[in-house]
Formats: structure tokens, C-alpha cells, sequence
């Protein structure tokens, strides 16, 4: 017998079943923190349904696409649940792009609706006039959002097929068009228990939103704090001094972030500047792998770092480094190395393999890199209106990251380098994270990125990107000195340049700016002679 023919042993899973039940269980339990604003979960659910029937008015039907341009607040975590709930497909917008790239994604995704924060309703006339879609503002003078809801009756469309689209989360675009990674329902709802799990979220958690909303939908954790019942303290600009008083004043347990805006944080004034924190406080990361120099600054400020690893492909955190209860009998240098590694797949996910080009599995040695490649409940449907760019991405039935790494004999991955990113100089093949790593340990060093130039004698030499830390000196012999006491003299940056690193709305680093700007001072060179070795 088929046991899915019973009506009563399956319902289709979905995310914003979190809401509905935290609602019931913790009405009156403040859910949002926005400002001045509260709101209980009670509220939270209520306007959520509202905000279907705002939708419903607006012309909105099951599958059509709803684009949100919002800073972290609670019109965003409203469009998390409102959207779906009605049936349609959420489009969250990266806030810090461009107009012609934001009219992009619009005309790309179909988007019939765009709902903006008040703080960014100029671009967003702007490409609502362009595109041709019906623009609400929240927030602000006349505020028509929540005029809407006020006047709004819930048009609730209950989800029949946990494998249809939630959300469409388009990649940043750094080598071409961005490309829209479909999200399902399933993928949502056990990414988020994942996330609840692991970061260990409960009823009394106060998640601290340093992470965009808009990216990978928060990481799913806003359907993950809701799931827990914990509170969700908005902050609508990163700012390390607001994030520091938070952190003392405000009894916050969680924030996540890329290490970039981790090392803006730990290197505030304010870290060192005020009393230290009551509370340990579990914090997450991604992106690049984090320095040890980076992890461990964090520790001493009571903020423990978990490496979580994924992409917009898998919904967020696909990985999380695991910590085993003996690592704490480590010395803390040991400890910072083993936190830096990226771990294993997490408690929802497929395992993590590292394969060669021709997709056999690489010595698990910490040694024989290859292509990290996943496959599993928590990667995306694939790429939308683009079945070429899906095609690429699979491998013998998974799918292809990008990412070059190794694998630990204890089964923990190790991120390397993204493939375009890897270095070959003289044949030999140079890790720039490896680089990156030992340049992070000089006391002078803020944070760095290595890329490729040119060079006519070996092919590629790593040149490093380095940012200071304010009132700190240091030289380009200085920086390649530190280097080639801990690496091998080939993997030394053969130039330094100081300067202030160009990110993305995330805090990851442009490195493909990087490398145009390489492209350039090699055609503005060109015929000099050879770079020495």
C-alpha cells in the first residue's frame, strides 16, 4: 500500500508552518524588535496574513513573483511569510546594487510587485518607472504598506507542493549576469530546522540581524527564529557601535555575518572600549574562510565563531564545522586552525565530497585538492529561466560548487580556494585563502585578499591586497618577510599594496575587482620586463 494515498500522514512542508505555530504557543512572546517598534508573535502572524491580502489586492496570484527591497526590518520578515503564504514567489533584492543591475533582476524574475523600505524608495521609483511593476512603499511619509494591511482581508493560499518555488535569490554576478537560484519549499523548511539545531536557537534566543535579510533569505534563519520562538532584533545598517551596545545592553545570544563585517565588529573601539560581555555569545560566519588570527581576536571578545560553509545554491550554510568535545583540550592556536576548517554536511544536507575533474573522490589526506560537489534536500531546484547554466553545475548527479578544497581524514572538508581563485605560478599551484591566512597573522594587518598578476617568467605571482589596522605601519617587505617565515617562498606575495578592499552588500571580498584591476596594470605595463623571482 502506498502510504501517501492516507490523507492524514503527510502535509507538504513549508516554512511559514513556523510562524503559524509559534503564534499559537508564543502569542504573547515578543517576535520582532525594530526600532521603537514590538511586535508579538500574535501580531507578527496577523500582519503576515494581512499581508496576503494586500497582495491578493494588488493583483497577485499563486506563482507570481513579489520583489523586496528592504533593509533588515519587519516589512522583510513580513514578506518572508505574507509571500508565500499567498502562493507567490518572494524575490529578495540585494540593497546595494546598482539601478540598471536591481531593473535586471526585476525584468528577469517577472516580478509583478516590489515592496521597498522607505530608506531606499528613490532607486526604487526609479526601477519600478523602468520596469513597469507596481511599487508599495513601507515606511515614511503616508507609509502605503501598512495602509494596505489595515485595509486587507488574508487571502491565504495553503501549500500544496513542497517541491514548488518559495523564493527566487539571485547570485551576486561577479563573472556575468546574476543568475536566479530557485528555492523550494522542502529545502526552506529543513534548512531552517538545520540552522534552529545547530546554532542551538531556543525560546529565550535574541537573534542580532547583522546578516542581510536578502541573502540566501537571511540564511534561513528568518523562518529559523520564529521556528525556535526567539526574538528578532533588527538592525537596519551596520553599525559596530550600535552592534556593540546591542551585544552588552539588549541580552543578544546570536549574529552571523561574513568575517569581513566580523573583523569590523572585533576591531571596533567599542570591543575593547567598554565592559566586557556578561554572556558568551554564538556567533556564525561564512564566505571566506576565516583567519585564525580573525577567530581568535573573536574569542577573546566572548564572541565563539562557527564556521558554517555553503552557497546561494544550497540555501545558505550547507556545512558546519562540528566541534568535537576533545578539541577543547587544544591549545587555542591549535584550536583556531581546526575552527577555521569548514566541517561537515549538516544535520539536513548530503554529505560533501571532493572529487577530481573526472568526479572520483580525492585522497582524504588534508593534501589532494579537488571540486567540492553536494546533492540533497537543501540545494536549489536550479537556475531560473537558464537550463544551460543548470546543465553545468551537475557532475554525475551532484552539483558542482566552484569551490577547491581538501578532505581531512576525519571527514572535514577544508576550503582552499574558489577555483578561479587558485594561483599557478611556475606550475605549481598556489592557494590564495593559504596566502590570505599568513598574511592575516601579521599584528599590522586588518585584512588582505591575494590574487593573480601576470608575470612572464612564471605565469602568475600572488600579489596581496592589504588593508591596515587604523594607527598600524608596515611595509611591503614586512608583509613578504612575515609570509615566507610560515609558507613556502614561492607562495609569498611577490607585491603588496595597501589599500582599502572593495565588498560586496554581504561583506565578502571583491575579488574580481581585484583582478580587472590586475588586467589593468598589466596593459599599462606592458613591456616592462620580467617580474623577478
Amino acid at each position: 500500500m502506498d502510504i501517501q494515498e492516507n490523507g492524514f500522514t503527510f502535509t507538504p512542508l513549508t516554512p511559514t508552518a513556523f510562524l503559524e505555530r509559534s503564534a499559537n504557543v508564543f502569542r504573547d512572546r515578543i517576535a520582532i524588535i525594530d526600532g521603537a517598534l514590538r511586535f508579538t508573535y500574535q501580531e507578527y502572524y496577523e500582519r503576515s496574513l494581512a499581508l496576503t491580502g494586500a497582495l491578493a489586492g494588488l493583483g497577485v496570484e499563486p506563482g507570481d513573483r513579489v520583489a523586496a527591497l528592504c533593509v533588515n526590518s519587519h516589512v522583510m520578515l513580513e514578506m518572508h511569510h505574507g509571500v508565500p503564504m499567498r502562493g507567490a514567489v518572494l524575490v529578495p533584492l540585494n540593497t546595494r546594487l546598482s539601478a540598471p543591475e536591481l531593473a535586471y533582476i526585476l525584468e528577469h524574475s517577472g516580478a509583478r510587485v516590489l515592496v521597498a523600505s522607505s530608506e531606499l524608495a528613490a532607486v526604487a521609483r526609479e526601477i519600478a518607472a523602468d520596469v513597469g511593476v507596481r511599487l508599495v512603499i513601507a515606511g515614511g511619509e503616508g507609509d502605503e504598506y501598512e495602509q494596505l494591511l489595515i485595509a486587507a482581508t488574508p487571502a491565504l493560499v495553503p501549500c500544496t507542493d513542497e517541491a514548488s518555488m518559495i523564493a527566487i535569490n539571485y547570485t551576486s554576478g561577479t563573472t556575468g549576469k546574476p543568475k536566479g537560484v530557485m528555492y523550494h519549499h522542502r529545502g526552506a523548511y529543513l534548512q531552517s530546522l538545520a540552522m534552529a539545531f545547530h546554532t542551538r536557537l531556543e525560546s529565550d534566543s535574541r537573534y542580532l540581524w547583522t546578516l542581510p535579510m536578502f541573502h540566501c533569505n537571511g540564511w534561513c534563519f528568518t523562518w529559523a527564529v520564529g521556528a525556535a520562538g526567539g526574538t528578532h532584533v533588527c538592525l537596519r545598517a551596520i553599525d559596530p557601535t550600535e552592534i556593540w551596545r546591542l551585544l552588552r545592553d539588549e541580552g543578544i545570544t546570536h549574529f552571523s555575518g561574513a568575517p569581513t563585517v566580523l573583523t569590523m565588529i572585533s576591531s571596533a573601539p567599542e570591543a575593547t572600549g567598554g565592559p566586557a560581555l556578561t554572556r558568551r555569545i554564538n556567533v556564525n560566519t561564512g564566505g571566506a574562510p576565516p583567519s585564525p588570527t580573525l577567530l581568535l581576536r573573536m574569542s577573546d571578545r566572548s564572541l565563539d565563531v562557527t564556521h558554517l560553509y555553503g552557497l546561494t545554491e544550497t540555501f545558505g550554510p550547507l556545512a558546519i564545522n562540528e566541534w568535537q568535545p576533545q578539541w577543547s583540550e587544544r591549545s587555542p592556536d591549535e584550536q583556531s586552525v581546526l575552527r577555521a576548517r569548514q566541517g561537515v554536511a549538516n544535520v539536513v544536507a548530503d554529505r560533501v565530497r571532493v572529487v577530481t575533474a573526472e568526479g572520483h573522490d580525492v585522497e582524504a589526506d588534508g593534501i589532494a585538492m579537488g571540486e567540492l560537489v553536494t546533492r540533497g534536500n537543501v540545494v536549489m531546484l536550479g537556475y531560473y529561466r537558464d537550463s544551460e547554466a543548470t546543465e553545468r553545475a551537475e557532475i554525475d548527479g551532484w552539483m558542482r560548487t566552484g569551490d577547491v578544497g581538501v578532505m581531512h581524514g576525519d571527514g572535514y572538508i577544508e576550503i582552499r580556494d574558489r577555483s578561479k581563485d587558485v594561483i599557478i605560478s611556475g606550475g605549481e599551484n598556489i592557494s590564495s585563502v593559504e596566502v590570505e591566512q599568513a598574511v592575516d597573522s601579521h599584528p599590522a594587518v586588518l585584512e588582505s585578499a591575494v590574487v593573480a598578476r601576470k608575470d612572464d617568467h612564471w605565469g602568475e605571482v600572488p600579489v596581496a591586497y592589504v588593508t591596515l589596522k587604523p594607527g598600524a605601519t608596515a611595509t611591503e617587505v614586512d608583509i613578504i618577510g612575515h609570509v615566507r617565515a610560515r609558507l613556502a617562498g614561492f607562495k609569498a606575495p611577490k607585491h603588496v599594496v595597501f589599500a582599502d578592499l572593495p565588498k560586496t552588500a554581504t561583506g565578502k571580498i571583491r575579488k574580481n575587482e581585484l583582478r580587472q584591476l590586475e588586467v589593468e596594470i598589466r596593459v599599462a605595463s606592458a613591456g616592462a620586463p620580467p617580474t623577478p623571482s
